[in-house]
């Protein structure tokens, strides 16, 4: 571990010899770059991370001086993998140079990659309202490059997140969207179901009756075989037990589905919301009886 370290310091402080030295241009930063690389991966060796992150910065800035922008991008990108390990801040910071880089020389794939990846330190982090940001950059792109798969796996964690921020309609125009999607995809149809129940919870946590009605037959509409699934009448018994402030017709509705299929922690949460909000509702009209 001590040789590697000697090791990466010795390159390092070569590399800036280079640079601050006498030489042709191309020459010098060509030179200092192949000496900050062999740094950067000694430092890694060495398991210091922040060291190796702000080695490779350097390594990239003289990629950036010798106009090689995919090297440069390449560099941040590695520098943003290491600090990662110790700095989340500076690594969304190097990705966020990283992604601008390949975004200014059409490699679009790769930005949309990077911001997946500063998407997921923001969620790693649980500061959801930023991570949704860069979840939808990243569906932007995706799409762009008809990367549907991937554009799908960000759109499901924007109507994820939404809905835990309250942000319904939002969730539920991601999910009507991804199963419209997924029905002309003969590997992706299985998932519809699953799709249209997670936009029908998002309708009941808006406790707007007409809406989750209308909901319900638009999406008969759209895929004709949901009437007949156990997603199809969990919402539809849940919609009813709301129109009738019925709280145990909705908690045996819940149990019943759960005995079958267990639910999820998110599906969880948000009827726990609907429950709430029913049993508070029940409870303000006992306080007027």
């Amino acid at each position: 571990m001590g040789d590697h370290l000697a090791r990466a310091e010795d390159f390092e402080s070569k590399a800036v010899k280079k640079l601050s030295g006498w030489g042709l241009f191309g020459s010098k930063f060509e030179d200092a770059a192949d000496l900050f690389d062999k740094a950067a991966n000694s430092f890694k060796l060495s398991k210091s991370w922040d060291r190796a992150g702000a080695v490779y910065v350097k390594l990239a800035n003289c990629h950036l001086k010798l106009d090689s922008k995919h090297e440069a991008a390449n560099a941040y990108a590695d520098a943003a993998h290491c600090y990662k390990k110790c700095n989340t801040q500076e690594s969304i910071s190097c990705l966020e140079e990283s992604v601008n880089i390949f975004l200014d020389i059409g490699r679009f794939n790769m930005s949309a990659r990077y911001y997946k990846e500063i998407a997921e330190l923001y969620e790693h982090d649980q500061n959801l309202e930023l991570a949704i940001v860069y979840f939808e950059k990243a569906v932007d792109l995706f799409q762009s490059e008809e990367v549907s798969t991937s554009a799908n796996q960000c759109k499901q964690k924007v109507a994820q997140y939404a809905a835990q921020l309250e942000q319904y309609q939002k969730a539920i125009e991601m999910y009507e969207e991804i199963a419209q999607q997924s029905l002309n995809n003969n590997l992706l149809k299985y998932g519809v179901k699953g799709h249209l129940l997670n936009a029908g919870i998002c309708q009941l946590c808006k406790a707007d009756f007409v809406a989750i009605n209308k909901a319900l037959e638009r999406y008969q509409d759209l895929d004709p075989t949901f009437t007949g699934t156990r997603e199809y009448k969990l919402l539809a018994d849940l919609a009813a037990a709301l129109d009738e402030e019925d709280l145990t017709k909705f908690t045996d509705a819940v149990k019943e589905f759960d005995s079958m299929t267990p639910l999820d922690g998110w599906k969880t949460t948000l009827l726990l919301r609907v429950k709430e909000a029913l049993k508070a509702k029940e409870m303000e009209e006992d306080d007027l009886t």
